[in-house]
């Protein structure tokens, strides 16, 4: 009998450990957020999109990044851990902010870019975030003399929309302000091809995965064709990421994809700066078959 309460006692000591660990840890990753948010220890860089036909740039995705901390070492996993996270509302209305700020900011250095488009990452339950749909982020774009038809926002979440109705609903919402939606990751999986799909996005993104390396790729090749016949179908324009090789970028040019974005187009840095289009007219032969 007496063993038993030892063995007990030993097993609750042990679980009291392991709670305390989790929570410590709990805790210094929210000090070190609140630390990173109220100190503006993000800078901004900012990626130009080009159209591939015309070699303009015709818009930036603002990119947030966090100072290097013991808990958030990377970026990837600083947004891992607040998309999981109680406080993934107030980081983004935040983050918001600022790339609206240090967008308008460059606008004013640069005397330049007025009109630009401006590419945002969100999250999509953030969209239910009553500060986006109450008029806030419309009086922000005002201060900053930015306008909702120059937002476009792009979701990143690859999970499935559990509620399509309700969805269907808020999309619709901040389109009727003036907003653009882009689906970031396309062709990643089926709950991208499901938003495909839901949202009708003004722009499809597809990810770096298919693109690379796709002029020696069929079956990417493949894919990549039927969304852009999808887009046509749909009065979508899509944008081609991480484009990083002339031979991509001929080849994605040649196929008739609307626009890219990449190293070989334009690296993200901390000021506006048109996208560099390579002279890509040289004919190429395409490998679908």
């Amino acid at each position: 009998m007496q063993n038993n309460k030892m063995l007990n006692l030993i097993r609750f000591y042990k679980f009291l450990h392991s709670k305390w660990s989790t929570l410590h840890e709990e805790f210094n990753k929210q000090t070190e957020l609140e630390v990173l948010i109220q100190k503006e220890r993000f800078y901004t860089v900012f990626q130009p999109i080009v159209s591939l036909q015309a070699g303009s740039t015709i818009g930036f995705e603002v990119l947030n990044r966090p100072e290097s901390s013991p808990y958030f070492p990377t970026t990837e996993q600083f947004y891992n851990y607040v998309s999981s996270s109680s406080d993934v509302f107030v980081v983004e209305r935040y983050l918001r902010n600022l790339s609206f700020k240090r967008f308008s900011e460059q606008i004013k250095i640069s005397q330049g870019h007025k009109d630009h488009l401006v590419f945002l990452n969100i999250q999509s339950q953030v969209l239910a975030d009553p500060s986006y749909q109450s008029g806030i982020t419309l009086e922000l774009l005002t201060k900053h003399n930015l306008s909702p038809h120059q937002i476009v926002l792009e979701l990143t979440e690859k999970e499935a929309i559990l509620n399509k109705v309700q969805f269907e609903k808020m999309i619709e919402h901040y389109r009727k302000q003036g907003f653009r939606i882009a689906v970031d990751d396309a062709g990643t999986g089926y709950n991208s091809l499901q938003t495909l799909v839901s949202v009708k996005p003004e722009f499809i993104k597809i990810d770096k995965s298919l693109i690379r390396n796709i002029d020696k790729h069929i079956e990417k090749q493949h894919l990549v064709e039927l969304l852009l016949e999808f887009a046509l179908q749909s009065d979508t324009m899509i944008i081609a990421e991480g484009i990083e090789t002339l031979s991509e970028l001929k080849f994605l040019k040649c196929l008739g994809i609307h626009l890219g974005q990449g190293y070989a187009l334009g690296k993200p840095i901390n000021h506006l700066s048109e996208g560099y289009m390579p002279i890509v007219n040289s004919p190429i032969q395409k490998q679908i078959v």
